[in-house]
This record gives structure tokens, sequence and C-alpha cells, in this order.
């Protein structure tokens, strides 16, 4: 299939109450709005395609730029690539899903991520911190840089409260996870969850939101998932 042929098909799918959902989130025109679990069949009949997957998120459309990260290959996608790719995630739900989604299962993680996270950019930042939030839910204790994430652990410690309001939800997001899947750093997390507590945020709109990771990784203990192992990230 060519770009034009899975633009019809997106488009076949896109159903208006989807749309509403999407846009009230933050996305943008054009997009269709289309289920993620109805983009099931057709990867399945495209499996992976990287060139392709480039053609669909340099169209900006949402539905098509998040269909990219399902078929993308991120074992083969290069530095540039994925600077293409933040550079034109203009929200969220693409720099932290689409985006940090497929540079977790990307060799080239640890040196991308390490310098998202130090960008001046609030979704750049945002991804490079969600980018470690997908790679340890779904890598076992062994293959992950124990060293590397307990330095990341106090670094959002001790900045999380001088940030943007999507870096701190992604700060918070990766205390938690850290604290639920990765054991060797199970009680370190523990420990800086409970001294930060409730950690008070704002956002652009002025909206006041509570972030709780400690409450998180509890939540995972009752349900005896610490430790737990995403079988796979990607829609």
């Amino acid at each position: 299939m060519d770009v034009i042929e899975v633009m019809d098909e997106l488009e076949q799918l896109g159903k208006e109450r989807i749309k509403k959902r999407y846009l009230k989130e933050g996305a943008k025109e054009p997009l269709f709005g289309v289920a993620t679990g109805d983009m099931k069949p057709l990867k399945k009949m495209i499996k992976k395609n990287q060139m392709l997957a480039n053609e669909l998120y340099s169209t900006g459309n949402y539905d098509a730029m998040y269909f990219a990260g399902v078929i993308a290959d991120p074992k083969i996608m290069t530095r540039n690539e994925f600077e293409q790719w933040i550079n034109h995630a203009y929200f969220y739900m693409i720099s932290d899903y689409v985006v940090a989604v497929t540079l977790s299962e990307s060799p080239l993680v640890y040196d991308i991520a390490d310098d998202w996270i130090n960008s001046e950019d609030e979704l750049t930042q945002s991804a490079g911190w969600h980018a470690y939030c997908w790679l340890i839910g779904h890598k076992k204790d062994d293959l992950l840089d124990i060293d590397r994430l307990k330095s990341l652990l106090y670094k959002a410690s001790d900045n999380i409260h001088d940030q943007l309001y999507r870096v701190q939800v992604a700060m918070s997001y990766f205390i938690s996870c850290v604290g639920i899947s990765c054991e060797p750093l199970h009680e370190l997390a523990v420990r800086i969850a409970t001294e930060l507590g409730e950690i008070h945020v704002t956002k652009s709109s002025g909206e006041e939101v509570i972030l709780n990771p400690l409450a998180s990784i509890e939540k995972a203990k009752e349900k005896n998932r610490i430790g737990f192992i995403r079988r796979y990230v990607r829609c």
C-alpha cells in the first residue's frame, strides 16, 4: 500500500465522536478520528514499513502520524528521523506516545532520550522522559542501565517543581514507572515519591492538577504488579 491508499483507509475508519475527543485533547486538523483499535487490521496488512511511516508522519494528519508509529521500525530509524519526528510533534499525544514509544524500542534510546531530557522545549523534554517510562515498562531489569535510571530519579526529584506542566507530568510518571517496573530501584523510587508527596501543578489553561507518584506505586503494589513487564507497548 502507498501513502494515498493508507490515507483513504484511515479516512473511512474515522468517526466524528472520536475526532471530537482528539480535538479536545489537543489534536488539530487535519484528522479523521480513528480509534486505535480500528487500526489493527491495517497494521496487520502492512506490518513494518519505515518509508511509509515517514510519509504518513509528514502529512501532519494526526491519525496518519499515530499510525506511522504503529508501522515504524524503530530498529532501523536514524537519529535524524527521530529528530524530525519530535520536531513535528505538536501536542503530547504525539510526543509522549507516538514518538516516545517508538524511541523506546530503538537501540538509540539512551543517547537520544538523554539529549531530549536536557532540551529547552517542553514536548521534547516530555518525550525524553516518556521514552524511559516505556523502556522500563517492557525491558527486564538486567537489560536496563540501573545507574542511569537512578541518576534520573534524583534529577526528577530535584527539578520537578521548576518545570513546565507536561515535563512535570512526565517526571512524575517516570518516578512511578521506576517504582512499579524496576525492582532494583523500587525502594528509592518509593522514598523519593514519599518525600515529594502530592505535587500541585498548573496547566497552561490555569487549571490545577495534583500529581501523586506514590499513590500510583502503592496501587500497583496492592495489585501485586511490582516488577510487571509490559508485553507490548505500541498500539
